[in-house]
C-alpha cells in the first residue's frame, strides 16, 4: 500500500490500534512499574498516555482542539488498561468510522492545523511507536504487521525531518537502526527511540 495525501489512513490506524491493544492486554500487573524507552514514563504512565492519544484522535474528529485533551488519563479502575484502551478505541471509531468527509477537513492536532487524514497518520505513528515502547518494556513481540508499519514509516520519514528535533518538534534525534530491525522498530528509531 502506498500512502499518499489521498490515502484513507483509517485501515492503517485500525490495524495499529488492534496490534497495540494486544500489547496492552499482554501487560502483567507486576510489569506496571517497569521503565520504558520513554525515559520519563514507566509502563503504567505509558498506558495512561496511550489511552489519551485515542481520546485526542476522537476529539480531532469532532472538530475539537486535540491539545485541549489531557496528555494522560487517570488510572484505569483496577489497572484494567485493556478495557480502558478498548473503550477509547470504540468511542473514537464512533466518530471516525463513517467520517470520510473528515479526512480532508482541517483539524486542530497538537502539532498544528492539518487535514484529518494527516492527523490520523500521525496518531497511527504514535500508536505504533508507543506500542513498540510498551512491547519492548514488557518482553512482548514488538513488531506490528509490516503492511501497517512500512507505509507509516515512509510517511514519517518524509514529513518528520531528521533536523531540527527538540523544542517545538517533540522528538529526539533519530537513532541509527540496528541490522535486521523491522519497520516498527525503525519507525521508533526515526522518532528518537532506542532500547537496551
Amino acid at each position: 500500500m502506498t500512502t499518499t495525501e489521498t490515502t484513507d489512513p483509517r485501515p492503517l490506524y485500525d490495524g495499529a490500534l488492534s496490534w497495540a491493544l494486544g500489547r496492552v492486554r499482554g501487560v502483567r500487573p507486576d510489569q506496571l512499574t517497569l521503565p520504558t524507552p520513554c525515559s520519563e514514563l514507566d509502563v503504567r504512565a505509558l498506558l495512561a498516555h496511550l489511552v489519551a492519544t485515542v481520546h485526542r484522535a476522537a476529539a480531532v474528529g469532532r472538530g475539537e482542539d486535540a491539545a485541549a485533551v489531557p496528555w494522560s488519563v487517570p488510572q484505569a479502575p483496577g489497572d484494567d488498561w485493556g478495557s480502558a484502551y478498548a473503550a477509547a478505541i470504540d468511542a473514537m471509531w464512533a466518530v471516525w468510522r463513517d467520517g470520510s468527509d473528515r479526512l480532508d477537513r482541517p483539524v486542530r492536532a497538537p502539532f498544528g492545523e492539518v487535514p484529518g487524514r494527516a492527523a490520523l497518520i500521525a496518531y497511527t505513528s504514535e500508536t505504533l511507536v508507543h506500542g513498540w515502547d510498551l512491547a519492548v518494556a514488557t518482553g512482548q513481540d514488538a513488531e506490528a504487521d509490516p503492511a501497517i508499519a512500512t507505509p507509516v514509516l515512509a510517511v514519517m520519514a518524509r514529513f518528520l525531518p531528521a533536523e531540527p528535533r527538540g523544542g517545538h518538534v517533540p522528538f529526539a534525534a533519530p537513532v541509527p537502526a540496528r541490522e535486521g530491525a523491522g519497520p516498527t522498530e525503525r519507525l521508533a528509531n526515526w522518532c528518537g527511540r532506542a532500547w537496551g
